[in-house]
């Protein structure tokens, strides 16, 4: 078997990064990384978009139950093994250094099952396609929106990961911020679901300068050329290619 066949390599590479490449088949993917320097490329092309959507999610700390519980039933006899052990546990796994991997999870979770075409892992033969993401987190920090678009398309899908809150005769807009210059509106979006937003433009065109995106709840009377309240989510805007 090729393991450098254009398509497997891929398909491995992504399976590494994500975890999901186990046992054997690991440790031999693992040798071929030590071998050739393209399967090397490739896998760190892969750990960089999941870098770029986990940027978007803010650090997660498990809460006091969950960390007690995870000491408890992993750790509970690393006491009795050699001195330092357990200290150097704890510092591997302490609340920073865990909440980080979990932001990390997250975001490749949320692309997995909502948007699975975008990582090749429906079943055709497609390349990753040139997209514009955005992954908006609510003020607790919750995953709240996930928006993609081609990068020549003319529309951009919504999913609501958060239901939001929409009172009668206000509605929820979707804003684009640039690195300079005013935000401007993308479109309306559900309270909850998915939707589809046709764009004035392609997308490469509008989000090109764009940092972020962010949704506000406003009076459906309020102008559309500036927000008018806070944002109830807001995120990075990012391009994978």
């Amino acid at each position: 078997m090729n393991l450098l066949h254009p398509e497997r390599l891929e398909r491995l590479s992504r399976e590494y990064v994500l975890g999901t490449l186990t046992g054997r088949a690991r440790r031999r993917f693992e040798r071929l990384l030590a071998e050739a320097p393209l399967a090397a490329r490739v896998v760190a092309r892969w750990q960089q978009r999941f870098d770029v959507l986990a940027a978007g999610v803010p650090p997660l700390e498990p809460r006091e139950r969950v960390w007690q519980g995870l000491q408890q039933r992993l750790f509970a006899a690393a006491e009795s093994t050699r001195p330092g052990f357990w200290q150097r546990v704890q510092a591997l796994l302490a609340p920073r250094v865990l909440g980080g991997a979990l932001a990390g999870v997250l975001a490749a979770t949320v692309v997995l099952r909502l948007q699975p075409q975008w990582l090749d892992l429906e079943a055709r033969g497609e390349a990753l396609p040139q997209s514009y993401v955005g992954l908006l987190v609510n003020d607790a920090g919750q995953a709240t929106l996930l928006a993609s678009s081609r990068r020549h398309g003319r529309s951009i899908t919504v999913k609501l990961l958060q239901p939001l809150q929409v009172p009668e005769g206000q509605v929820a807009r979707l804003w684009a911020l640039p690195r300079e210059g005013a935000p401007f509106l993308v479109g309306l979006v559900p309270a909850s679901g998915s939707a589809t937003i046709a764009l004035t433009d392609s997308a490469e065109k509008l989000f090109f300068s764009v940092a972020r995106l962010g949704v506000t709840v406003e009076p459906v009377a309020a102008g559309a050329g500036a927000p008018g309240t806070p944002f109830v989510a807001s995120g990075h805007c990012v391009k994978l290619w």
